[in-house]
């Protein structure tokens, strides 16, 4: 059976080092070290997305896109970099899917690994930063 979004809710609420709400169709989750992402369901999807910085942040996005596209797959595992847009403005996003049939503690394990990686994400590729 596919996992709802009001149990990834309370999956996710029970994590000491989260704070957890929804908004809308998505659970707004924020990690103690200050950064956030959002999950969704969308079909049999789970999408757990981070947004890192604005397109527009960037000094030099070509050579970003090329060092994300040489390093992102062996460096930050089941992680996935891509661009969002959001109104008006584009922003580099970091995500992970996995099905909506998962166990929880799948789940709990990829909203880990995008925190993680998130942080070192920012480290490896905040030179390119402006």
């Amino acid at each position: 059976m596919a996992l709802t979004l009001a149990e990834l809710h309370s999956l996710l609420s029970a994590q000491d080092e989260l704070t957890v709400m929804q908004e809308g169709d998505a659970v707004l989750i924020s990690h103690e070290d200050g950064v956030d992402a959002f999950v969704t369901v969308e079909g049999d999807q789970i999408l757990v997305e981070s947004l890192l910085c604005k397109v527009d942040q960037v000094r030099d996005q070509n050579a970003l896109n090329a060092q994300i596209l040489r390093t992102h797959k062996t460096v930050f595992p089941l992680t996935t970099l891509g661009i969002s847009t959001i109104g008006n403005d584009e922003y580099y996003a970091a995500f992970g899917a996995l099905s909506a049939h998962s166990k929880p503690e799948s789940v709990l394990i990829e909203v880990e690994t995008l925190f993680l990686n998130i942080e070192g994400m920012l480290e490896f590729y905040g030179t390119y930063l402006a």
